[in-house]
């Protein structure tokens, strides 16, 4: 498979806290722990073996075994959920939505960085063992973020009433109404072998399971199980009474807004903004289709929009009485997964990692291990009749990454027989300006600001008529010109990156079976860059 890079910076699609982290920048490393290098990982492992108890080995796999009861395991997955007892095994964790059939396909490129990271870290340290987690977020409630796929440019939504009865957690919904999706996504794929394993994946995930949790647990199985992807729902009571002292220091002692706000006010100060604001409290109550802010008032705690309230007494009793009606929210979130994961390593992409360097504070006060941060894979696949394409119009893959209209001018000066570059010309007249303002400033400064006037007006002048020449050429290539919209369009629907656009069901169709082995090829999640794919024949 031919591939190659561009550094995240070289994309212009990443942020600059992003690219200044990767570059390891000074002035970020007081916000994390350690950088993603192999090396790095020997500190981490013991750093984590210190921390974390059999007891919440015990448990972790207590509630794994049962999660796990209603599907076939296979040998790889039993064979991680027994490792996590042995005190040399660590996972690494990704986490997502839920989203309709996996959602955009970045859903497949964190998953893969992290069954890839797991086997990277096995050969280095094969002294210990090292376990892939999907932590699925099933405690969400943004039912608008994942009730849709994009396939070929076309929306296909799960219109669900569920949502409007109350602010539940989007993992107790129904699978009611997914047999329209399914109706409409059947008739869009057509048949064929890989059209018709994608239709029964839908079918078994979505018409044959309950509830969205169960759903996706399945799908996600599914595709990944065969590389030992170990899938957590972690609404759970058990795991959450191992967070009780926690949830207790949060309500009672405001402990994440405590410790983030002054490293996010260090962040702006820096120029890199906010990703998230924390809130006084960070937790949601979560019970019979309720899911609300908790707030405090004048010593008392309220359920926000609700009459629901308790004083503090009350409160400890709610806690210890119903641990799981406890939702952390996405600035808490992270000290639960580290809390009942023997975790080194958290793989997100860019936004979610901002708003991780708010938290290493927290977790330093709270004496829980701060995880190495490691940006997922991202890449551009491009079918082998896309790559023919771009090398007849001979656009290199950099080139692929320009706005649309530097890459058509670019090209069009490339393939024109006439010279529509008016740089020489404008440096030309610079120069002759040059001399007038020096002839100005000698005779009578009072004309300085009608030289400049004149010397923009000329200026302006050869860029009208350079661009009057460059439309006359695409008008006169116009075949070229459509040729090279068309595949950046493809590539970049919407003007964005593939990977935030594109089901990978649509990836699927073109490359069967063979897709997944060839993420898990060639993504490999240490080399820190953005891979160009030319993936193989189905």
């Amino acid at each position: 498979m031919p591939a190659d890079c561009l550094s995240y910076r070289e994309t212009n699609y990443f942020s600059q806290l992003i690219s200044d982290y990767l570059d390891q920048k000074e002035e970020l490393k007081s916000f994390y722990n350690r950088f993603p290098s192999i090396e790095n990982f020997e500190g981490q492992i013991q750093y984590k073996k210190q921390s974390f108890s059999p007891s919440k080995r015990e448990l972790l796999v207590t509630i794994l075994q049962k999660q796990y009861a209603n599907l076939e395991q296979g040998e790889v997955v039993s064979a991680n959920i027994r490792a996590l007892l042995n005190e040399n095994t660590f996972t690494v964790t990704t986490g997502h939505q839920l989203n309709l059939f996996t959602g955009p396909l970045y859903f497949l490129y964190k998953i893969v960085s992290t069954i890839n990271l797991a086997s990277a870290l096995k050969k280095q340290y094969p002294e210990n063992n090292f376990v892939p987690i999907y932590w699925m977020a099933t405690e969400d409630h943004d039912f608008e973020e994942i009730n849709y796929f994009n396939l070929n440019g076309k929306k296909f939504k799960w219109n669900s009433q569920q949502k409007e009865a109350g602010n539940n957690a989007v993992g107790e919904l129904n699978t009611e109404g997914l047999d329209e999706v399914f109706n409409l996504f059947s008739a869009e794929i057509g048949g064929g072998k890989n059209a018709e394993d994608l239709k029964q994946l839908f079918k078994s995930a979505y018409l044959e399971h309950s509830n969205l949790t169960d759903a996706t647990r399945y799908l996600a199985h599914e595709l990944f199980k065969e590389y030992g992807l170990v899938i957590l729902d972690a609404h759970n009571r058990e795991l959450k009474k191992a967070f009780i002292p926690y949830i207790e220091k949060e309500l009672f002692e405001k402990v994440s807004h405590r410790t983030t706000i002054n490293t996010a006010k260090k962040l702006e100060k820096l120029g890199y903004g906010v990703q998230v604001n924390p809130r006084e409290i960070n937790l949601f109550y979560l019970h019979d289709g309720l899911r609300e802010r908790i707030v405090e008032k004048e010593g008392s705690f309220y359920i926000n929009e609700t009459e629901i309230k308790w004083n503090k007494e009350e409160m400890q009793k709610e806690i210890q009485g119903f641990p799981e009606r406890f939702s952390p929210n996405v600035m808490l979130r992270p000290l639960y997964q580290e809390v009942i994961l023997p975790n080194l390593c958290y793989i997100g992409g860019g936004g979610e990692l901002a708003y991780w360097f708010e938290l290493k504070d927290m977790f330093e006060e709270l004496k829980v291990p701060f995880p190495v941060l490691l940006l997922r894979n991202s890449a551009l696949i491009e079918t082998s009749k896309q790559n023919e394409k771009r090398r007849k119009l001979e656009i290199s893959h950099s080139e692929l990454f320009l706005k649309q209209h530097e890459l058509i001018n670019r090209k069009v000066r490339k393939i024109s027989n006439i010279d529509i570059d008016f740089s020489p010309q404008k440096e030309h007249l610079i120069k002759q300006f040059q001399q007038l303002y020096e002839l100005a400033e000698k005779t009578d400064p009072t004309f300085l600001g009608a030289v400049k006037a004149q010397e923009v007006k000329q200026l302006k002048g050869l860029e009208n008529l350079e661009n009057r020449l460059l439309l006359a050429q695409k008008r006169k290539l116009k075949d070229e010109v459509t040729r090279i919209t068309s595949l950046q369009n493809e590539l970049f629907p919407n003007k964005s990156l593939q990977e935030r656009q594109v089901n990978f069901s649509e990836m699927y169709l073109e490359f069967g079976k063979s897709l997944i082995p060839q993420l898990i090829e060639n993504l490999d999640p240490l080399e820190l860059k953005f891979k160009i794919l030319s993936l193989g024949e189905k």
